[in-house]
């Protein structure tokens, strides 16, 4: 992953026509341009950067719904929504995929050294706890039996929790940062967990004054479900924040919850406990790549009742981001995505009959849109790529407002990563 290119935000008078963006390379490089020590051909000097996250950090990580932030992107913005996708993809690096290995659905490396040794050196972040899902589905025992072992493995490890502890980062950054990282579907059990897509109620300590918040049934079996001597994600993750905001208690302090596709699922259900459990946390933030829908409009109610932020971060070719269930939009405008429209037409009684079905999602959060076909340097728009987060951070690093999609700078960026191996 290249991170040494300087990044440029350009106003639309400089968006690349049509036809000058098909002259643009043909094979997709994805690379983002994050660069933690700031860039110097910005025309901004890196002191004035840092006084201006320093100063806003609260609007960055959404206290103000990241008004005026989203269209036309923010520079600084942008510049955090990438270095949160490092942390992410440090997620996936750091797992072992080799179902042949005796390590397979582990960590590859140990937690003092995890994320120089995947690669993302500098952040100023020391791990402090590894994060392991397990699954509840319960397989017949004849499946047991004749399944290899690795498809049968019902705890995984999915994450972990980085602690911002470098004294100049804590500086640019205006705060103590807390960041719970999540990678994507990798073990048969959590696919079948993602295919668990009716919508259950929340366990009584998760869904306070008997609200009627519901989510999807496998992301919150794969939040809550133990195994053996193995925790759930969620008892793993309420005693680590609770030993952090016991030791940070006298500083500013952030808590940022991020992930890609499943682990945008569960990062939003993480936030949702953190802010639910603990009364006095500091401003929780999701940063959510390509995460499907998660629960009903209670369950979003709630999530704005507690004061968590979440930023959706969509590509609208991606139709993971559409799935599961459908929304029903009780407004005047367009439904996207194929949703329903209940304008003016669908009474309460079949309102409420339709919610019954268990199948009723609502977005959740604000979103920044962005599309594969603004594009071209994408040209396997299949399902796989679409999806891809390397394929978000290339779209986010180039997105420029929703009249000037494409940055004209490019087709530098991509060329700089011509000899970056694709990971």
């Amino acid at each position: 992953m290249l991170q040494g290119s300087s990044h440029h935000l350009v106003n639309s008078t400089q968006c690349p026509t049509t036809s000058q963006s098909q002259k643009f390379c043909t094979k997709l490089r994805i690379s983002n341009s994050w660069n933690p020590k700031g860039s110097h051909n910005s025309g901004q000097s890196l002191a004035s950067k840092a006084s201006k996250l320093r100063d806003k950090w609260t609007e960055f990580q959404g206290i103000k719904n990241w008004e005026g932030l989203l269209d036309p992107l923010d520079n600084n913005l942008r510049t955090e929504i990438l270095r949160y996708g490092e942390f992410v993809e440090a997620a996936y690096r750091c797992f072992d995929f080799d179902t042949s290995s005796p390590s397979y659905a582990t960590c590859l490396y140990p937690k003092n050294s995890m994320l120089d040794q995947c690669g993302i050196c500098n952040t100023g972040y020391k791990v402090t706890k590894s994060l392991y899902a397990t699954s509840g589905v319960q397989l017949p025992q004849y499946c047991s039996e004749r399944l290899p072992n690795w498809m049968s493995t019902q705890s995984s490890w999915i994450g972990y929790v980085a602690v911002c502890n470098d004294k100049n980062e804590i500086a640019r950054l205006g705060r103590r940062d807390v960041v719970v990282a999540y990678r994507g579907t990798a073990t048969s059990l959590e696919w079948l967990e993602n295919l668990r897509a009716t919508l259950t109620r929340l366990p009584s300590d998760m869904a306070p004054d008997n609200s009627k918040s519901m989510v999807q049934s496998g992301f919150l079996s794969l939040y809550t479900s133990s195994s053996g001597s193995r925790p759930s994600l969620q008892e793993i993750i309420r005693d680590e924040i609770s030993k952090i905001l016991q030791k940070y208690a006298d500083e500013p302090l952030s808590i940022t919850v991020t992930g890609h596709s499943l682990g945008a699922a569960l990062a939003t259900l993480t936030a949702h406990d953190i802010t639910t459990t603990f009364k006095h946390a500091p401003l929780v933030t999701v940063v959510s790549f390509g995460g499907p829908r998660v629960g009903n409009r209670n369950f979003r109610c709630q999530l704005e009742k507690n004061g968590t932020k979440v930023l959706r971060i969509v590509n609208s070719d991606d139709p993971i981001t559409k799935v599961p269930g459908f929304v029903f939009e009780d407004n005047k405008e367009m439904a996207r995505n194929g949703d329903v429209q209940m304008a003016g037409g669908l009474s309460k009684w079949l309102q409420k009959r339709v919610e019954d079905t268990q199948w009723v999602y609502a977005e959740i959060g604000n979103e920044l849109r962005l599309s594969s076909k603004d594009c071209p340097q994408i040209n396997n728009r299949n399902m796989a790529t679409c999806h891809d987060l390397k394929t978000y951070l290339h779209l986010v690093d180039n997105f420029v407002s929703s009249n000037c999609p494409l940055r004209a700078t490019a087709k530098r960026v991509l060329n700089r990563s011509q000899n970056t191996a694709l990971v």
